[in-house]
């Protein structure tokens, strides 16, 4: 099957856009085929055609998120591969455009009614891209996995607090935040 052809492309996301709709309102354990397939007006034989079950098609999505979380991650270090986080220039941090971009899932996953699962998922990929950006520099004696608990925390909850708030900020307001607390966290350390 070619995955360029342009029918495989409109079903694919009909299929990922129902299945958003369905987690809003109920687990991913509890959503069957038909359902879905009803939501997205496909038919079943097509669904099978792409995928094996509703857990194929949840883990598709999710890796297409975290290959786009990724990305937009590294996008700073694109431009300055030596990066100091407190010296990150603001218009080129991507991961509040990434969460924009991709909205609908992170409703699903900062809410609360929602498996803690979604959120662990996500909380290990920011810890484990955090962790590995962090092995470039040279942090004395810090403790490194605090640390990295620490950062990928902290942009875990400026990502809930702006759901809470139903993303009203801009990515870029956003952007200039973190920026600044990243400021703030090196102007404390080089006061001590």
């Amino acid at each position: 099957m070619n995955e360029n052809d342009l029918r495989v492309i409109k079903t694919k996301k009909a299929l990922h856009q129902a299945l958003l709709v369905l987690l809003k309102t109920k687990p991913l354990e509890s959503i069957s085929v038909s359902t879905l397939c009803r939501e997205a007006e496909v038919n079943r034989g097509t669904f099978y055609l792409h995928y094996n079950d509703v857990g194929a098609l949840f883990d598709e999505h999710l890796h297409y998120l975290l290959k786009d979380l990724e990305e937009s991650y590294y996008e700073p270090y694109r431009h300055a591969p030596d990066l100091i986080p407190s010296q990150l220039d603001p218009s080129t941090i991507r991961i509040f455009h990434h969460v924009k971009k991709y909205q609908p899932f992170y409703e699903i996953v900062f809410d609360k009614k929602s498996s803690l699962s979604y959120y662990y998922s996500l909380l290990d990929k920011v810890t484990s891209l955090i962790q590995a950006s962090t092995s470039i520099f040279d942090l004395g004696n810090r403790d490194i996995p605090l640390l990295v608990a620490y950062q990928a925390n902290a942009i875990m909850g400026l990502l809930i607090q702006w759901s809470m708030d139903g993303f009203a900020r801009s990515p870029e307001y956003m952007n200039e935040q973190l920026s600044y607390f990243l400021r703030l966290q090196q102007d404390d350390e080089l006061n001590r």
